[in-house]
């Protein structure tokens, strides 16, 4: 039985053979033959195993070459989660070095991040993004120069798990070696030092009130500081671009010694120095604190009783981020104490922070000020009558503390600093920073119904009593 069996299935595969070979040629033999053929494609294309990892691999690291350069300055913030696309080594005369980064949060994350960096860090912001422009930023700390551009940028072809948005983040920088290589080293504001101010230097304030008149300080800084001013008239070229006024305005202050700046030497020439007031640099916390003492006591120096004291080395500081090795904290401090800018001293028990670096804006150049015009009280203000007074549309965006100065600087007629600073308007922009020539203009005129002192005739006195 078994025999039989085998017999029949030899039989039958030599029936299935035999049919093959006679129909080698037909449509049937041909698709079995392909269908037990080896494919192609692995005989073009071998598979290794590991191989598509292994390229993947060769990419990451391929985009991890981009490194910063092994002299990029610590001080320099990083944005943590940004990554590093390309880096453009420094050329040109500016020997300005650029990189530029990728983040996925949103611009305005990052924008915090550097605002908060620079105020925390001792960096002297020179300008920051504003409601009007885009978010730039340029910062100084010593020698270093620091500019930060924070641009929106869409994503093509993002895979389903990737933002459609993200930032591009531009960090251009002068290294510290090259910034002010033909300059003499100059002192960082935010930093400690045991050198006196001398006349021209921007740490210099005056004039002030007589030694005998002022607090003594136990620093040599706090008492060159107190000391009269004997600074020469300077002569600034780069008032071409603003209006007539506004130039001699600034000249009177300058020739007063109020807007003592140190003269930068130009890079084409080592030997050759130009006083630069940059009237369109914004101006600072510090710099219009320094400015203001010191053009009240120019206007009054004939006059004790309206000039503000300078602090002294061994008063408590009231604001936390300005301690009394500042160099500019005679004048904040002075002015916390005499009540003319928000502290806890006068009230404001928040007010625990200067910011000494941060932009002024216009409803702080005038919250600062008008207390110095007036000589009294601020009036009562609401926004309904700052709206019926000055008629501003954006009126509702000013600080509630700013309202009593708004509307006590209209009721100064002609000499308000409103009309003088930013002419006829209707937009107040109270948020808005004020430039170095607009905050020259504001404190070019002390006064309010029609008696004050103006910077011209404060000249004409000091020329004439030096004369005598």
């Amino acid at each position: 039985m078994l025999a039989c069996k085998r017999s029949a299935v030899f039989l039958i595969w030599a029936v299935l053979l035999t049919s093959l070979t006679a129909c080698a040629n037909s449509p049937v033999a041909k698709n079995l033959e392909e269908s037990l053929a080896a494919d192609p494609k692995l005989q073009s294309n071998p598979v290794v195993f590991g191989e598509s990892q292994g390229n993947d691999l060769q990419a990451q690291q391929k985009e991890s070459t981009v490194q910063l350069p092994a002299d990029f300055p610590k001080d320099i913030p990083l944005y943590p989660n940004a990554k590093l696309q390309e880096v453009t080594p420094a050329s040109g005369s500016e020997n300005r070095v650029s990189t530029r980064w990728l983040s996925s949060d949103p611009s305005n994350f990052i924008a915090s991040f550097y605002s908060s960096q620079f105020q925390t860090n001792n960096w002297q912001v020179l300008q920051q993004p504003t409601d009007d422009a885009g978010s730039a930023f340029e910062a100084r700390r010593n020698d270093l120069l620091l500019k930060v551009f924070i641009q929106p940028k869409s994503v093509t072809n993002a895979t389903p798990n990737q933002p459609q948005t993200a930032t591009e983040l531009l960090i251009d920088y002068v290294p510290n070696s090259t910034a002010t290589a033909q300059n003499t080293p100059t002192t960082n504001l935010n930093e400690t030092t045991n050198a006196v101010p001398q006349p021209g230097d921007s740490q210099f304030i005056g004039p002030v009130p007589p030694a005998n008149l002022a607090p003594q300080a136990p620093n040599t800084a706090n008492n060159q500081i107190t000391a009269t001013a004997t600074a020469e008239s300077q002569v600034f070229n780069d008032l071409n671009k603003i209006p007539q006024e506004w130039r001699q305005h600034i000249q009177d202050l300058a020739a007063l010694g109020v807007l003592s700046l140190e003269p930068k030497t130009t890079k084409s020439n080592s030997n050759t120095t130009t006083n630069q007031f940059e009237p369109s640099k914004i101006v600072t916390h510090r710099e219009y604190a320094r400015w203001l003492i010191a053009a009240n006591n120019a206007m009054y120096a004939s006059n004790p009783a309206k000039q503000i004291r300078l602090a002294s080395e061994s008063t408590q500081p009231v604001f936390s981020d300005v301690s009394a090795k500042d160099p500019d904290f005679a004048a904040i401090q002075g002015l916390a104490e005499a009540g003319l800018i928000p502290s806890p001293l006068s009230g404001d028990s928040t007010v625990v922070l200067f910011r000494p670096d941060a932009p002024l804006t216009r409803e702080q150049l005038l919250l600062w000020k008008l207390p110095l015009d007036t000589r009294q009280a601020l009036p009562s203000a609401n926004l309904d009558a700052v709206k019926q007074t000055w008629g501003f549309q954006d009126a509702a965006r000013i600080d509630p503390k700013a309202l009593r100065a708004v509307l006590a600087d209209y009721q100064n007629g002609e000499q308000s600093n409103i009309r003088r600073v930013f002419g006829y308007t209707t937009l107040f922009q109270p948020k808005k920073p004020v430039t170095r020539a607009e905050a020259a203009t504001a404190l070019w005129y002390f006064g309010a119904q029609g008696e004050g002192v103006s910077a011209a005739e404060a000249l004409k006195l000091k020329q004439s009593s030096n004369n005598s």
